[in-house]
């Protein structure tokens, strides 16, 4: 990625997609170059929160709402230490921010941190045409002086694809540290961080837990030299296919019978730990207003995603693996596609989405409570 900031707003921009389509805007960030997987978010709002979610680690993110940048950038709402999106693209970026918590523009930030990004583009067509084609490389070419056509769409096809991409060690921390209990310390938790969001460790330590955040690479050993009463497995980026030490990490857990939940890519490696497959969907679900239904309760949620690979596990019977037996816990309403799993012979479950609500509905918040009720019960 190649970067510069002056001049952004006039500055002309080209966005190319693999399969040739090629959209024409104005700069909106940093100019210069990137390349990512390009994809979509359905969200209304939250923007900040998707931006700093480090599952979107090289990927250019298509916003659906066609104003964006509205309530600017505030120091208060970021889910980690970055932007993590290789590339943003926008059809009406706001021109004055405008809200009493902001601090700079979107654009500014955006900047700031070498984000390259495109506006004034029709977002609503590029959304359909990769509702249709599927998620596929993409690359922003901003600057006076652009290559042809030809040469942005030979750079694009040269860039890595999102298949085979083992992600969560580059964005995950590398060392650990600790999120202690708000009030009352219940229990420990050590949390292995695959590409952990802020909010999701506030969440449990809201409910009285301390949590111990590990790195991407830590091993069984050592989560358990912090003693804990259950295990969580986080949200990341990449191919779940490539995930074997998380995996492995997982099934030791399993063995141990110590509670355990996962979000996300956590979800993924819960179902590859018990011999499930994977599988890259079309355009993958992201934004926060996709339904599932929880099929313990019946009861229908709104839910915050950002994926765009799955488990392939039967909806319609428990399977048996070598941990006991497991089914589906939810299912999104959309296409079917697997939105969690729940062991039935031991304390461990797992969603494919976000329940700490950062940005996103507040549905979900009752898994966290799910998840202290397991350490409850293991404890008596």
């Amino acid at each position: 990625m190649t970067t510069s900031t002056r001049g952004a707003a006039k500055t002309p921009a080209v966005l190319v997609l693999e399969d040739g389509r090629i959209f024409r805007g104005r700069a909106y960030g940093a100019v210069g170059v990137t390349f990512g997987e390009a994809v979509f978010s359905t969200g209304m709002t939250g923007y900040q929160e998707t931006l700093t979610d480090p599952s979107y680690h090289r990927q250019v993110v298509v916003m659906t709402a066609p104003h964006v940048g509205n309530t600017g950038v505030n120091d208060e709402d970021p889910e980690s230490r970055k932007i993590w999106v290789a590339g943003y693209v926008v059809r009406d970026p706001a021109r004055v921010p405008s809200n009493w918590r902001a601090r700079r523009s979107l654009d500014e930030e955006l900047a700031a941190q070498g984000v390259v990004g495109i506006s004034g583009i029709d977002t609503r067509a590029l959304t359909r045409h990769l509702r249709e084609r599927g998620a596929m490389r993409v690359g922003i070419f901003s600057g006076e002086a652009l290559p042809d056509e030809g040469t942005m769409l030979a750079e694009v096809r040269q860039a890595p694809e999102m298949k085979g991409a083992d992600l969560s060690a580059e964005v995950a921390t590398t060392e650990p540290y600790v999120v202690p209990a708000i009030g009352e310390k219940k229990f420990t938790v050590a949390a292995v961080d695959l590409g952990i969001k802020g909010m999701t460790p506030h969440r449990m330590a809201e409910r009285g837990i301390e949590v111990h955040v590990l790195p991407a690479t830590a091993t069984v050993e050592d989560v358990y030299a912090v003693n804990p009463d259950g295990v969580f497995f986080s949200n990341g980026p990449g191919d779940p296919a490539t995930a074997d030490h998380p995996v492995s990490v997982m099934r030791g857990v399993l063995e141990r019978g110590t509670p355990l939940f996962g979000i996300c890519f956590g979800n993924q490696i819960l179902g590859r730990a018990l011999g499930f497959g994977t599988y890259k969907l079309k355009y993958g679900h992201r934004g926060i207003n996709q339904p599932v239904q929880d099929r313990t309760t019946g009861k229908v949620e709104v839910t915050a995603h950002n994926h765009g690979f799955a488990v392939d596990a039967p909806l319609d019977q428990a399977t048996d693996t070598p941990y006991g037996r497991v089914e589906v816990s939810h299912v999104c309403l959309n296409d079917n596609v697997v939105e969690g799993l729940q062991l039935l012979d031991k304390p461990a479950f797992s969603v494919q989405y976000h329940p700490e609500a950062a940005a996103g509905p507040h549905d979900a918040a009752y898994l966290f409570d799910r998840f202290v009720n397991l350490m409850e019960g293991q404890r008596a």
